[in-house]
């Protein structure tokens, strides 16, 4: 169970510290932090972690060699000189009293955001961080800057109260996390390990139990380019990409039917999401287009492997091509860029579940809820591949990737609570 006592103390830190937090967290989401411009942020998240004393490691992912590494994802069309990743570690001494260190914990939280879209289309600017009626607006508010805000200042809260972890705690800051993953992956490859690991997505204070997997791929059509008054004697490369749609469409229909015996996602209606996300194609508006692209995502559930998932994909595609009299002897292409992560089932009784459920219990009175995701986080690499006992678990929130995306500031500041309870329940604490 966790202590009462020292609750109420880190309560008071946070409540002592909540201004500066709202205003760090306004700070992080003026940064437009998207793909490729991730770099600003980042760096002045690397000033901020040296500032308190921290040990910082800013790197940038082309400095890993990672490709050779379960749960690596390819990409193209990326400059990863660009992409900055800052890791700050927290090092316990040595204590004398045999017993007194506590557990290695990894804090991560992603800087990355997706594009904001038109910015007429919001109530307020996209990365103005307006403050009306304890919400906060802006894209990446809810999805994760909030998180990433709430286990540094949980940290500050310890600081705060006069305590300090009892074990080494490292505090990352990553990118990639809406595309690839490969962010996260990176400190692993780098040679960053602890007992245990917390992300605070914003889960609305429950856990995740687990999620799908993801496959991003690109469709790459080709077409017989003639003068629109002669359609028919053409092929046109984007109505060729739609019958292509069409069919994965069809396909995930047919995933979601046998997910309804899935032994987690069996109450979860059709979890399995298909999305063409982009579309290109096309030279002249009066010619049938020779070419089309369209950049899409395609979810698996936890037991299929991605060789599986790809293959159905590939079978899809070749059928759809095959009934049409162009596509059958020129073939589309389909190339895997971009997320090809393993679906995830945190099973029911682990350690850091077991400590932050009883954090959380004493908080907020009941235990915590689980929920099961139709995306996918950072998680599975701690669990999946290097065996670290890791758990999703974050503030509240609504619109992640939309409009009028916001984080909700009264439960960003329990929530920051809950996390530093758990840093002191897991890692132990001693007098700072």
């Amino acid at each position: 169970m966790a202590d009462p006592d020292q609750l109420k103390k880190l309560e008071a830190a946070v409540e002592a510290n909540w201004e500066k937090q709202v205003a760090w967290l306004q700070t992080l989401v003026r940064f437009p932090s998207l793909r490729g411009k991730e770099g600003p942020c980042q760096d002045w998240i690397a000033r901020e972690f040296a500032g308190r004393g921290w040990s910082v490691d800013r790197y940038t992912l082309s400095e890993v060699a990672m490709d050779h590494l379960p749960g690596y994802s390819p990409v193209m069309d990326t400059d990863y000189t660009q992409a900055v990743q800052v890791v700050a570690t927290v090092r316990a001494p040595q204590l004398p009293a045999e017993g007194a260190r506590g557990r290695s914990l990894i804090l991560q939280g992603h800087v990355d955001v997706v594009p904001e879209g038109p910015a007429e289309m919001w109530t307020f600017p996209p990365f103005d961080p307006v403050i009306k009626d304890g919400w906060m607006n802006g894209r990446g508010s809810h999805d994760m800057k909030q998180g990433v805000a709430a286990m540094v200042f949980a940290m500050d809260a310890l600081r705060t109260a006069g305590l300090a972890p009892a074990a080494d705690v490292y505090v990352q800051t990553v990118t990639e996390e809406e595309c690839t993953g490969n962010g996260a992956l990176s400190t692993l490859a780098r040679g960053y390990r602890a007992e245990g690991c917390l992300i605070p997505e914003p889960t609305g204070g429950s856990i995740s139990r687990g999620h799908v997997g993801v496959m991003w791929f690109r469709l790459r059509v080709r077409g017989v380019p003639v003068h629109v008054a002669r359609a028919q004697t053409g092929s046109n490369a984007i109505l060729s990409a739609y019958a292509l749609i069409q069919a994965l469409q069809a396909l995930t229909a047919e995933i979601n039917v046998t997910a309804r015996s899935h032994p987690w996602f069996k109450e979860v209606a059709d979890p399995v999401k298909f999305n063409p996300g982009v579309i290109r194609g096309g030279d002249w508006g009066s010619s049938t287009p020779a070419w089309c692209e369209v950049d899409c995502r395609l979810g698996l559930l936890p037991g299929t492997t991605l060789a599986e998932a790809r293959q159905q994909v590939l079978d899809t595609v070749a059928r759809a091509a095959a009934s049409d009299p162009f596509m059958a002897n020129s073939p589309p292409e389909v190339i895997w860029n971009g997320f090809q992560a393993d679906g995830q089932i945190k099973q029911p009784g682990g350690e850091a579940e077991r400590v932050l459920s009883g954090v959380h219990e004493a908080l907020y009175g009941e235990a915590p809820k689980a929920r099961l995701g139709t995306g996918v986080d950072d998680t599975r690499f701690y669990a999946n591949y290097y065996g670290i006992d890791a758990i999703c678990y974050g503030p509240a929130g609504e619109g992640a990737h939309a409009f009028d995306e916001r984080a909700h500031l009264p439960a960003l500041k329990k929530n920051t609570v809950a996390i530093a309870g758990f840093i002191a329940a897991w890692c132990g604490v001693r007098a700072a």
